[in-house]
């Protein structure tokens, strides 16, 4: 059971007529096999303009006619398949596994490569993750998708490959019983200090540098890489985009040049200063969790056995050193923020 549910039950009762009736999109864990059909190459030739374009989704037999955009920031720039954004504006999914959903986000494979899938099931492996140790995080859904192209010069044109959606952020906050903070900054005294300690050392064990709690200079809100969620009197950093974590080593993936690393599986403690307790006790948590940790790189489907060996091993590394409590932490103490 993730470490803050017990917490959070006191919030999470306020929301339970919300619960009732949630999608049940993101209660399951196995792969849906949808097919998504429409001008697939005229919405990536104009992505620049994002503008949305009609499309059909198939799951379960059951059409629905939703309308699709690309999305992203940097992904935008060096994926030849960018990520999307579906937009059920019709709210008409009763019949579909998309129940209660209005607007979703796909990430994608990016290249054409199989590579490139790889990344995008080890990203979603990260996601899953940390759903083990905190409730206030982003579940996801996998996808085993089947494009289909309409567009006239690439009619019939047939793309199958595995992506995977994202908890909208008003669905997390229902369900955590929060509100969404936008915030163009936050202090350390205002977060949950327990859910900012397993950012801190999940971040560090995936071999992610690529967030903070300062804006981006091209953001309106805090923060880089996660969202500020409320509830009650304290806040909570929501984590997400993990493509250039070590983890998952995209092909395009590079740290930081400030940074006195030279590639994404260079592990780095990007954390901010915290008790000295809190933070053992956030290492102490994962620690328990390994198995189950471990557990989803095993239950996945689509990742090459290499690649998932891989994976596996990147994180039995953290493990080890883990072993050795008191030197890690000590080495947190010397790098934190």
């Amino acid at each position: 059971m993730p470490y803050l549910v017990s917490r959070l039950l006191p919030f999470a009762l306020l929301s339970i007529a919300v619960q009732a009736g949630a999608s049940p999109l993101f209660d399951d864990n196995a792969a849906i096999e949808v097919e998504l059909r429409g001008p697939i190459g005229s919405l990536i030739k104009n992505k620049k303009e994002r503008n949305e374009l009609p499309f059909v989704l198939k799951a379960n037999g059951v059409e629905h006619h939703v309308q699709v955009r690309v999305r992203g920031k940097s992904r935008l720039r060096v994926c030849a398949f960018p990520p999307l954004r579906f937009n059920f504006s019709t709210r008409d999914t009763e019949q579909m596994v998309f129940a209660d959903q209005d607007k979703l986000k796909l990430v994608t494979h990016c290249r054409s490569k199989d590579i490139a899938e790889t990344d995008a099931l080890q990203e979603f492996a990260a996601y899953r993750i940390f759903n083990l140790i905190s409730d206030v995080g982003y579940r996801v859904r996998l996808l085993h998708i089947t494009y289909r192209d309409t567009d006239e010069r690439r009619k019939n044109e047939v793309i199958v490959r595995y992506g995977f959606l994202i908890e909208a952020q008003a669905e997390l906050a229902d369900r955590i019983g929060g509100r969404p903070a936008k915030v163009t900054g936050v202090s350390l005294r205002s977060l949950d200090e327990d859910q900012a300690a397993l950012v801190y050392v999940f971040q560090y064990m995936i071999g992610n540098t690529d967030w903070s709690l300062a804006k981006a200079d091209d953001d309106d809100v805090c923060c880089h890489n996660g969202d500020i969620l409320d509830i009650e009197a304290k806040r909570f950093y929501v984590p997400y985009d993990f493509d250039l974590a070590g983890l998952v080593n995209a092909k395009y993936a590079y740290p930081d040049p400030a940074l006195p690393i030279r590639k994404v599986t260079q592990r780095m403690y990007r954390g901010y200063c915290a008790p000295r307790d809190t933070l053992q006790s956030a290492l102490g948590l994962i620690k328990t969790r390994q198995a189950d940790i471990l557990g989803v790189l095993s239950e996945i489907p689509g990742l090459p056995e290499d690649e998932r060996a891989k994976s596996i091993g990147y994180l039995n590394q953290f493990f080890t050193r883990a072993e050795d409590e008191e030197k890690m932490l000590q080495s947190f103490a010397k790098r934190c923020l």
